[in-house]
Order: C-alpha cells, then structure tokens, then sequence
C-alpha cells in the first residue's frame, strides 16, 4: 500500500472511497475491478462491481486520472467510507509508479491516516446514471454468460425460488498464496479449514502431500469470498475421501435472505389460505391481448392478469395494504401499492417491486413487469427498486408446482403465490369438462389482517381471474 508523505503527492492523488450504495447497507464485497494501475480513467465511468446484501452495483468513478492503486483484491468485503482505488490526477508530473493491486490482508481495516468509518452518510449511487467504461487494457468478461444463467434461472417469468450463488476464487492470505505457489499447489484443489473458508498453511502443507495409491485426492469447490479472519481451526468443507460434503460460507445475498426469512417468519404470525380457480376465461384473454393493437410491443402472460386482479382486490380492501410498527406499536395502512415480483436469480432471492403500481393501466403494468424481467435478468436491479414494496407475488406455477405457503417479505402484509395452470376436469354449467386450472395461496401477516380479510381478498382475485370481465366492472 502506498503512503502519500508531501504535500504535492497529496493534493496529486485522489482517493475513492467505498460509496454508501443505497439502503444504509455498510459493506460491499468486490466482485469485479474494470480497471487496473496505469489504466486512464474518466469521471463516469465504472470500474468495479460490488455486491451488498442486496444487489450488484456498478460504481463509475467522479473524477479523471490515471489508476495509481487497487487498495482491495476481487472477493475482499470492504466496509463504508474505507479507500478502494487511489487515482493520480496529474499524471506526468512525478515519478510515482502504479502500484501493484494489493493482496489479501488477515483484516479489512483502513491505514491509521484514513478514517476508519465516514463521519457522515456516504453518496448514494442507485439509480445514477453512468458512462460505459472505456479501459482498453482489460476486458470486461462473463457478461454474457451471467444474463444466460440468469435468463435460465428466472426463466420467463418471476418466481420465487433462489438459484446457487456463482463460486468465486478460494480464500487465503498471502504468505499461504506464496507457500502454495513456491509447492505448485492450485489452491482450487485445496480443503479450506480456516473460520470462514480460508486455506491455511497447513491446508497447503497438507496438500503437497503424496496421496496414497489407488485413493482418489480431496475435492473441494472453490468457496464463496469472504472476509479475511484469523487462521481458527474450523470444520473442514470436505470432510471424507470422495468429497461427499460441501461447505459454503454464507454471505452476500444468501445472508440476507436467510436472515429476513427468519426474522419474518419468527416475527409475523404468518396466515396462509388457499383456492382453487377455473382461469380458463383469463387464458383466453391472454391470448386476445397478445392480439390487441394497444398492446403491441410488452409482453402479455397470465401473471399481467393475475397482477392487475391482486391489485383490483386490494383497491376493494384496501386495509390489507398495511404495515406493523412494532416500536410504535401501530398499523400503517398504505395508501399506495408498490407490487413486489419475488425473482430468482444466481445471486439470489430479489423481490423488486414496481412503485404506485396501482396507478398504472394494463398497457402500463405489462411494461413494467417486463422491464422487471430484463433489469433482473441482466443481474442490474438496484437496492432502490427493492425497497418500499407492500405486497408481492411470487409465481411458483413456472416450475410446474400447484402452489405453496409463501413467507412474507419483511415489512409487508401480503404474498400471493401463484401455482401452475393446469388442464383439469371441472364441473362447468352442470357439465365435466376440461377447464384451465390453477390453485392460489395468500399468506398474510395476522396480526393486522384478520382472517376474513385475508378471505375477501383472495376471493377477488379468484373472482376475477374466473370471470375477467370483473376487471372493468370493479376497477
């Protein structure tokens, strides 16, 4: 790490510091740098990524200037206001030298001269508008193939199934990366027993050793990055001949999830009914709109349908469109709907929410919905388009399930799942026939919706789903 001593090499080099990225989160991790020392950069443009808890965010950089320094390697967690690129502004006037990327320290603590946390509350980025990068010196890679395993993931519909997080590159310090390199070990090939999924010395050590005849070498997957911590003796990720365990360090994403599953479930008394609907009226809809001149150019699935309904039968019982304040000990009804879309991507479980969707026309939402599926199939949803929503929908139905007992998303009243639909026998006009078919579940947060609240409000959006026609009549 380089220390700037004169005052002329202070006022030439410029520090970026990690950005509060929106939602007072505190740390991010870094996934990808888009530049390198020497590499010119221009205020704008991005040259990293970061994951918080939430999403993964792009940072542009708000001044010109040549790279200087990389203060933290890909897969370091960096807390808020701590430095990460040192950028020379006046390039050409000393003969300062770019230093190298800097290696994995035992803690991700700022140097005694930088404070150690912001003093105040960090720019925010989301939703800032930035240039695209234009380093020559290093490609940005894997773009493609990220929308592709998003595109599977989420298919073409929103659902609310999480996928496997992407593995990063295995953990160590560096004297354990030098020990390993002077041995000709890949450290991909060796079992982390360090806190946290750190190789150690003698995870190194241990795998230098010749493996006896006939007995095939440990396996282990790279691990998720996480912080550095101290070399701890902990469980090991594999933990017999033939790798018949994996361990993966929980962070990022998949902490939050698994902390805001908790919280909700443990916190609100969860409610959850079911019903079984005939919508073969609502697929003939679909199927005409997908006709329909005014709706050229958006996509039209039956979640559209389905949408618009939750969104009529809220407009009908508006009391469920509510939060609890546990500290003030009061029920907050929301007089707006952001509709929340729980999305499955590799990063994760995201629930992005459309705002005010309850002022949005068909045409309008069908936009929305769709511009929802692109945003979080190219893996750019932001913090911001997370927060604030009041009730969700996840669609369990693309997986071919009939339907489930969904959790609440923290702070919401209200999750409508959707099951698949399905060809059925029905009894229709006195008469068995095959009809379209699908069973939906709402669960709900007891404590402020009781249960025939809860009952009118799934019985609208069966009720319309059957006869569609009741859009207009109760809109």
């Amino acid at each position: 790490m380089t220390t700037m001593t004169d005052t002329s090499n202070a006022a030439r080099f410029r520090e970026f510091k990690m950005p509060d990225v929106g939602e007072g989160l505190t740390e991010a991790e870094i996934l990808k740098w888009y530049v390198q020392p020497g590499d010119t950069v221009t205020d704008g443009q991005v040259v990293c990524e970061v994951e918080t808890a939430k999403a993964a965010v792009e940072l542009p950089i708000p001044f010109d200037g040549v790279v200087h320094e990389l203060r933290f390697p890909e897969g370091t967690t960096v807390d808020v206001g701590q430095v990460i690129i040192a950028v020379d502004v006046a390039p050409g006037s000393g003969d300062a030298a770019p230093a190298p990327v800097a290696a994995p320290a035992p803690a991700v603590e700022p140097e005694p001269s930088e404070p150690e946390a912001p003093k105040g509350r960090q720019p925010v980025l989301v939703g800032y508008g930035v240039a695209e990068s234009s380093t020559k010196r290093r490609a940005r890679k894997g773009t493609a193939a990220a929308a592709s395993a998003a595109a599977t993931a989420i298919q073409s519909e929103m659902n609310g199934h999480a996928a496997v997080v992407p593995e990063s590159r295995p953990l160590a310090k560096p004297p354990v990366r030098k020990l390993a390199k002077d041995l000709g070990i890949d450290l991909a090939t060796v079992v982390p027993t360090g806190e946290g999924g750190i190789i150690t010395r003698e995870d190194v050590h241990a795998a230098a050793k010749p493996v006896p005849a006939q007995a095939p070498a440990p396996i282990a997957a790279a691990p998720v990055a996480a912080e550095a911590a101290p070399e701890t003796p902990a469980p090991a990720v594999v933990t017999t001949v033939g790798a018949r365990e994996t361990r993966i360090p929980v962070k990022g994403v998949r902490k939050a999830i698994a902390q805001a599953m908790v919280g909700s479930a443990f916190t609100a008394p969860h409610v959850t009914e079911f019903v079984t609907v005939d919508v073969t009226r609502t697929m003939k809809l679909v199927a005409e709109l997908k006709e329909d001149k005014d709706m050229a150019g958006v996509r039209v699935n039956p979640l559209l349908i389905i949408a618009k309904a939750l969104l009529v039968a809220i407009k009908r019982n508006p009391e469920v469109n509510a939060a609890w304040d546990e500290a003030n000990q009061e029920i907050v009804q929301k007089h707006y709907v952001n509709l929340g879309i729980a999305a499955a991507t590799p990063r994760g479980l995201i629930v992005p929410n459309i705002k005010d969707a309850h002022e949005q026309t068909l045409p309008q939402l069908a936009a929305s919905l769709g511009e929802l599926v692109s945003t979080a199939r190219e893996g750019k949803t932001s913090p911001a388009a997370m927060a604030g929503g009041t009730v969700t929908i996840t669609n369990v139905g693309v997986f071919g399930v009939d339907t489930g007992t969904p959790i609440l998303n923290p702070g919401e009243s209200a999750i409508l799942a959707v099951g698949a639909i399905k060809l059925q026998p029905w009894v229709h006009k006195g008469k068995v026939k095959p009809r379209q078919v699908t069973t939906l579940a709402l669960s709900f947060d007891h404590r402020l919706v009781d249960g025939e609240l809860g009952s009118k409000v799934l019985a609208d959006v069966a009720a319309i789903l059957e006869q569609p026609k009741r859009l207009i009549t109760w809109a």
